[in-house]
């Protein structure tokens, strides 16, 4: 059986952690940072969790078990 190839455009996106949780970072923080509020600004910060219904199919795409 073949190995599976790590999908490169998803490892640029998601992060595992030490404890296997994947982290991702958050929308609505690379630009017109102008136009958003310092509450929007502040949300953005910082990285969250993959929601548990996508974790199947970005795991596949990180070629993990």
């Amino acid at each position: 059986m073949p190995k599976m190839k790590t999908s490169k455009t998803a490892a640029k996106r998601f992060k595992t952690t030490g404890t296997g949780r994947i982290r991702r970072a958050k929308q609505m923080n690379q630009h017109k940072f102008y136009e958003k509020t310092s509450t929007q600004r502040r949300r953005a910060r910082g990285d969250s969790d993959v929601h548990s219904t996508d974790l199947p199919k970005i795991k596949r795409l990180l070629a993990e078990r």
